[in-house]
Parts: C-alpha cells; structure tokens; sequence
C-alpha cells in the first residue's frame, strides 16, 4: 500500500504496525501530530492499545518505563524541550534495560523561542544510554521504528531507542511512504519475550540501592549492550531490505565513497539535500561521496576508519555542543584520532530551522577545497 502523509503521521503509523500496548502522550509542537493520530487509532480500534494522557514528558516517560517494567510493548514521541524535561527518565529507562521506542522530532531548544529544526535537543541526550538512529525522508521514518523495537527487543541488547527527525522539513511534509501488510510486518517483528518483568505474583526488587562494587559492572553492561546493537544493526537493516526490498544503508548510508577525495557527512535531512550536491559536485567534476550517519549512538567507527584513508571529511551538522563545536564533527574527529590522519572540516549550518540546500553545501565544499575553510565555520551567520 502507498501512503502520502506527512512525517509525522507515517510515524504514528509506523507505531501503529508494530502494535504497542501502551502509549504514553504529551503534546508538544511539532511532535503533537503522532499522539494525536495514535490516540484516534486507539479510540477507533484501529490499534488495540493502552492511551495514557499525562501532565507532563517527564511523566510520560515514567510512565512507559512503568508499562515496560511489566513486559509489554510501548511507545512514546516527544520534541525539544519535552526531550529535556525527560532527562532524567532516559537514564532510568536505558539503566533498567527496557526496550522503549520514542520517536523526537528534533527541534531548536530555547530560549529564545523557535519550534523549527535544530538536532541539539536528541544529541545533547546522547549519553544517556538510548540508542539514536537519525532519518532523513518519510520510508526512513516507517521503516526506522520498526526496525528500532527489532533491534531493541534482542535478547543480547535490550536497549531504548529513540527515532530522530527534523521538525517541519520532515514532520510536516508529504511524502509517499510504501507500507507493507500488517502479516509481513508480524513476521519481521514477532512478540517481544522480556527478559524480566514486575509482577505481582512474584514479588522481586528491581532498581534498588546498589554496592559501589557492583555499580561500575551495570554501567559496562549497558555499555556492551548498544555495541552489540551496532554489530546486529545491519542485520536488521539486512533482513528489511531483502523482506521489503528497501535500502536506507545500515550504519551509514554511503553514496559514491569509492574514488571520493572528499566526503561530506550529515545527519537527518541534510543527508537527503546532500545526496543532490553530491550529485551537482559530480557534474561539475569534483570527487566528492557522502557518509549519511543513521545510527549515531553508538557511534559507527568503523565505517569511517574505512573510508578515511586518503580523504578529507566535511562535516555539516545542525546541532552544536557549546565550547566544542558542531556534535557530528567533534565525534568523527574523536573516532578517527589513532586510527587515520583524514583531515575533517565541519560546517556548523541551519540552527533553528534556517534552510540549507544543496547550493550551500556545494559552496561549502569548495570552501574547503580552496583551502578557505579547515577548521570549524558558522554558516549564514552574520558577525
């Protein structure tokens, strides 16, 4: 079946698919589209789910924990400042090992106030423990959160997941989006089986005071459970390609790499506007590739470990982390010390939802070809 709708509806349906039973809601702009839908399918019987409406994403958040402390399957969707207000839930959720899927359409923190998109809201979350995998057309949005509870619900990693996209660019355009029947869905993404769960008929303590000497090995068991979730990863995103037939890459997607001398890397959205200046850079004889992360936590090394050797990386992110530069840039820089000599230039571009296109990468590109730009550039901002 072909589906046109918006972001965040194909989200919502996504969610539907992947038959939850619990969904915690909050509003939140632009995030309000998928609770709103969800509920509809929940009043409609279209989705045979619990719908809790809470006060706040704090309690949200608490409250699939709760839901997913008894072995069910839930979901929740958030935004911006709703994400910060769950701060300290999402190292609850990831610490007590609950495979909760939340999708977060990311969007500008204020103040001042902005609802556009802006990546800082999920990466300045990004040690929580939550794997983050990051989409950037609506196929990607559905596929992405049902592969998310596949992956999460593995027996080896039993980790949260949270689907990022970019607020209104994604969130609220229309896309055609092509959905399976909900027997092939079932098939790729049976009943979750969890590993443990409250229940009253067998009363144990979970999440108690622990001895410092025990607390260290908690924290590598999380650890070891999101690298064992990158190792899995492509075999989710394996098995959805040859059941689907669709391809979004696995770690990365990776676009004209082979004879590249330089390579762009983004995240989100600007993967799919840099997919066309690679194309316009190509035309006009530039060897350039892209390396499109769709899972940035955990981080995949090794995918750029590869493709350094001999090239030069451009990062443009739209995000910053205060005092360090742009997020992407500062991790690849940090993955690749030790291990490969590339040079890596980063484009700090687009914060609260200012646009990019294809022509501004293009631009940004030969900046640094020229020799203009080498280390860290704010774009389109005025001093």
């Amino acid at each position: 079946m072909i589906m046109i709708d918006t972001g965040d509806r194909i989200a919502a349906k996504a969610a539907q698919m992947a038959r939850p039973e619990f969904i915690a809601a909050y509003p939140i702009t632009p995030q309000t589209v998928i609770v709103e839908k969800t509920a509809d399918m929940v009043e409609s019987g279209e989705l045979d789910a619990e719908y809790m409406r809470v006060e706040s994403e704090h309690s949200a958040m608490t409250a699939v924990i709760g839901a997913a402390a008894t072995g069910v399957r839930t979901f929740t969707a958030t935004s911006a400042h709703g994400l910060a207000l769950m701060h300290e839930m999402l190292h609850w959720a990831a610490m007590s090992r609950l495979p909760i899927i939340m999708v977060n359409v990311n969007r500008a923190l204020g103040p001042g106030w902005n609802i556009w998109a802006d990546q800082s809201d999920s990466l300045s979350q990004r040690d929580t423990g939550w794997i983050q995998l990051y989409c950037s057309d609506g196929q990607e949005i559905f596929d992405s959160i049902i592969q998310a509870y596949r992956l999460a619900e593995m027996e080896d990693v039993q980790v949260p997941v949270m689907v990022n996209f970019d607020a209104f660019v994604l969130s609220h355009t229309s896309m055609p989006v092509d959905v399976p029947e909900q027997s092939e869905i079932d098939a790729f993404l049976p009943l979750w089986k969890p590993l443990w769960r409250i229940d009253p008929e067998d009363p144990v303590t979970f999440a108690n005071m622990l001895p410092q000497a025990e607390y260290g090995g908690m924290r590598k068991n999380l650890h070891e459970g999101l690298l064992r979730a990158r190792a899995h990863w492509p075999e989710v995103c394996r098995e959805w390609r040859e059941r689907f037939g669709v391809d979004h890459g696995a770690l990365v997607e990776e676009m004209q790499c082979d004879d590249a001398e330089c390579v762009i890397v983004a995240m989100g959205a600007f993967g799919a506007e840099a997919r066309v200046a690679v194309r316009e850079l190509r035309k006009q004889g530039f060897k350039v590739g892209l390396l499109r992360v769709r899972m940035f936590r955990p981080f995949p090394d090794d995918e750029f470990r590869r493709i350094a050797p001999g090239r030069r990386f451009i990062v443009i992110d739209r995000n910053v982390s205060p005092g360090a530069g742009g997020t992407l840039y500062v991790e690849l820089k940090s993955s690749l010390y030790g291990h490969a000599d590339s040079p890596v230039s980063g484009f700090i571009a687009g914060l609260g939802g200012r646009d990019v296109t294809f022509h501004d990468m293009c631009d940004m590109v030969k900046k640094v070809v020229s020799g203009e730009s080498l280390d860290v550039e704010w774009w389109g901002i005025k001093d």
